[in-house]
Parts: C-alpha cells; sequence; structure tokens
C-alpha cells in the first residue's frame, strides 16, 4: 500500500508540474464588436446562393459562403439563417434545365477515355421549379440564380404570368407572393439587423457567359430597375432604412475565372500537311497557318466572309463542345460559332462594365461606413494560388480546387475562403472577433 500510495503521489506532483510549465495560450474572446447579429439577411445572385457544378443542389447550397458566414456569425451569438433549400435528393437544376455535374469517366469522340465533367441525369429536377418551398421560409438567404441589381428590385420577378424569359423560377420557388415581391422587399420585410451583398455579376456575366450573343450589360446610367447605379442605391438605401449595418462585395474581372481561361486561344495544335491544306482553303480571306499551335478560326460578323482567326487576348469559352473540335472541324474548317467566343470589342465592354460596377459598389459602401470585400483582389490571389494551412490552391479548372465543375462557382473550399474574405472585412470595420471558418474542413472537386 505504502508503494501505491508513494506512486500516486509522484504522478499527481509530475502532472502538476507539467501543468505549471505547460506555456498558456490565450484564446481571443469572441465578439460582435458593434454589430447587431439578431437577423442576418444574404442578397445576391448565384455565387450567394449556393449554385455550383451548373445546378443547384443540396449540397451546394450547404456550403454557400453566406451559410459558411452565417455559421461563424452564430459563435458571437446570431441567429438561425435559414435557405431555401432543394431536397437532398435531388439531382439539381441549371439555368439549361440540365443536372448537376459531376466528375465521371468520360469517352471523347476519338475514344480517349478521362475525367470530365458529366451530368449526373439526362435532365433537372423540374420539381425544383413546380414545388414551392415558401412555407418554410422567410429565408434569411435571399439570393436568386441569376438575379441582376435591377430585377432584384422588380417586382413581380417570380410571376410566370409575365411569361417566359420575364420572371424567374429559382425565385418563384421561394416567395410567398410570387405575382407581386421582389427579392428586395422579400428581404427588407424580415428587418435585417446586418447583410450582405453581393450583386451584379449577372448584370455582365450573363452576357460574357454566352459570348456576348445574348441578353445585354446593364448600362451604369438609367433609373432604378434600368441602371446598375440607381438599382444598387436603392438596394442598399432600403437594407439601411432600419439602422442595418452589412458588407458589400465588388465583381470579379474576366481573367480570374476559369471558364473564359481554360482553352487556349491558340488551341488548334495541327501537323505541317494540315496547316498547308488549311492555308490553302483560307487564301482567299490571307488566313495562314503554322505546324503547332495556332488560333482558332472563329464567327465575327464584321470581318470579310463573316469569320478569322481568333487573336491573342481574345477568349474561347468553356461552354465550347470539345469533340466539335478535336472531330467536327470546329475552329479549323468551321468557325468557332459566336456564342462560344468572346471578342476584344466584347471583353473591352465586359471589362468597362466590371470596372465601373466596382467603383459604384465601392462608393456606396464607403459613403454609408459599410463592411467593403473586394473579391476582385481575392479571385486574381486564387488565381495565381494560396497556401492555406499547407494546401495549395489556385484558379486552374478541376486541378485548381477553388473553381466547381462550372468553372465560374466555387467549390466548398472556395466557399470557404469566400466566407473568410467576408469575415476579415467585418471584423476589421467593426471591430468583432468573429473566427474565420476552418477550411481545411471543406474540400475542391470531389473525384471518383
Amino acid at each position: 500500500m505504502k508503494n501505491i500510495s508513494r506512486n500516486v503521489f509522484i504522478a499527481s506532483f509530475l502532472s502538476l508540474v507539467f501543468f505549471a510549465c505547460k506555456p498558456h495560450v490565450d484564446v481571443p474572446a469572441i465578439t460582435k464588436g458593434n454589430l447587431d447579429l439578431t437577423n442576418y439577411v444574404a442578397i445576391g445572385n448565384s455565387i450567394s446562393a449556393g449554385y455550383a457544378d451548373n445546378a443547384l443542389y443540396h449540397g451546394g447550397q450547404d456550403v454557400s459562403f453566406p451559410n459558411l458566414v452565417a455559421q461563424q456569425l452564430k459563435l458571437a451569438g446570431a441567429g438561425n439563417f435559414k435557405q431555401p433549400y432543394v431536397d437532398a435528393s435531388s439531382v439539381g437544376i441549371g439555368v439549361n434545365q440540365n443536372a448537376r455535374y459531376a466528375l465521371a469517366p468520360s469517352t471523347d469522340c476519338l475514344g480517349a477515355i478521362s475525367l470530365a465533367p458529366v451530368a449526373i441525369a439526362n435532365e433537372g429536377d423540374f420539381n425544383i421549379f413546380t414545388t414551392s418551398v415558401a412555407a418554410q421560409g422567410p429565408f434569411n438567404n435571399m439570393a436568386v440564380p441569376g438575379a441582376k441589381t435591377v430585377t432584384t428590385i422588380y417586382p413581380g420577378y417570380g410571376n410566370p404570368a409575365n411569361g417566359p424569359g420575364n420572371f424567374n423560377p429559382f425565385f418563384t420557388r421561394m416567395t410567398t407572393n410570387p405575382a407581386s415581391a421582389s427579392i428586395l422587399s422579400d428581404a427588407a420585410t424580415q428587418n435585417p439587423s446586418f447583410f450582405t451583398l453581393s450583386i451584379g455579376n449577372d448584370d455582365v456575366y450573363t452576357y460574357a457567359l454566352a459570348g456576348g450573343a445574348f441578353d445585354a450589360i446593364t448600362p451604369s446610367a438609367g433609373p432604378a430597375g434600368v441602371g446598375f447605379d440607381a438599382s444598387v442605391d436603392v438596394i442598399a438605401g432600403t437594407l439601411l432604412a432600419n439602422g442595418a449595418k452589412g458588407v458589400i462585395a465588388n465583381i470579379p474581372g474576366l481573367s480570374s475565372i476559369p471558364y473564359f481561361t481554360t482553352i487556349p486561344y491558340n488551341g488548334l495544335v495541327i501537323d505541317q500537311p494540315t496547316a498547308d491544306a488549311l492555308t490553302a482553303a483560307y487564301s482567299a480571306l490571307g488566313i495562314t497557318f503554322q505546324a503547332g499551335p495556332n488560333g482558332f478560326i472563329i464567327e465575327d460578323a464584321s470581318a470579310p466572309g463573316g469569320l478569322r482567326q481568333i487573336q491573342a487576348g481574345e477568349m474561347v469559352l468553356l461552354s465550347t463542345p470539345q469533340d466539335s473540335l478535336k472531330c467536327g472541324g470546329w475552329g479549323s474548317m468551321k468557325p468557332i460559332p459566336n456564342q462560344f467566343v468572346l471578342t476584344a470589342t466584347e471583353i473591352s465592354d465586359v471589362n468597362a462594365a466590371v470596372s465601373a460596377y466596382n467603383i459604384k459598389l465601392k462608393a456606396v459602401a464607403d459613403a454609408n461606413g459599410l463592411a467593403f470585400v473586394d473579391v476582385n483582389t481575392f479571385m486574381n490571389t486564387v488565381k495565381t494560388g494560396i497556401i492555406y494551412n499547407g494546401v495549395g490552391i489556385n484558379g486552374a479548372f478541376v486541378a485548381g480546387g477553388a473553381f466547381s465543375l462550372d468553372g465560374v462557382h466555387l467549390t466548398p473550399l472556395g466557399n470557404a475562403l469566400m466566407a473568410n474574405a467576408f469575415i476579415k472585412a467585418i471584423n476589421s470595420k467593426y471591430g468583432s472577433t468573429i473566427p474565420q471558418v476552418d477550411a481545411t474542413r471543406y474540400k475542391g472537386v470531389a473525384f471518383p
């Protein structure tokens, strides 16, 4: 018994010595600063809605960056954050009525097998559009895929009676009043005490994603509902009317998004006999080819014959059918259609709009004492590549880890990093100490 008592005493003594010698680590207190986090509401488009892999689906919604921000705000006493979830078992639905993408083996026209984004079903889940979830609301995440600044304030934006192209089914499913409500009115009804506003992408990118062939860029000037600037003023003014505070984000440029940068302009790689044959075929237009990389042939209504060779700096979009390039003669014997290309003029128009929008968004944030997130700089940093806790992340399509399989929207990992950019801005502006998201818990593209 004496030996047992002695051993217990020694063990207790050593544990006390270890505890006394163990360095003390201060854990910062979690504080909300001068914020009222009772009711956080997010307004935005597909980026904020959790749209990913070319569709709206439950898994993508679950890691939307507003939802990740909300989980961190809860640590400082924020309330619940409701999202208009689709069913967890659903294949999702995209703007083209498609199912979500997954990475899977795919055989191309040459018989080569490789991993590629493949829709997991022949069509999207139309129940998402036809089944209202409004009774589960009101929703704190009021982001709607396809929403622009001008349509965010549009009454009846969810009204099918407006006719195809004049209403948004992603909003129809979540509003209690499709006939007359707007995204902004549904958000304002909740009397938010805190908000994030990440809007404007679709005012220019709906045009860009279609190669400038469809839609139009929202002008900066014009009344609310027509012009970008006045529409932003209405949105911000409504959210601020009852003393709320929040965060405004700007818009990334084209060059940081893999949808526009993955296919090289000179991706037509040919041998000398093929180069000679193509040079002969296009001799009347003065277009020549050489062995190795060449610029693709593209449609251009302003060029002689309605086609020309693409120039450095112009863009071939990720939506271009790869089999058409490999086996269908696109880009060589046939011009790549206009909707799959951005010309220098179109790129200049897009860049000018993004620059003007970003100036306006920063001005609104500054004038109202709001936090500001420079998403444009954030995306450029991701493109170049960052190291997070020893893990490399960059903007390369699929392999980079930041962008989902549509090349536009973020992966869970990308959303976690985006959420942290918002949290940093919140803490800096409002004196809070909201912990950042542990991004190591989230993955990039899921490989089979």
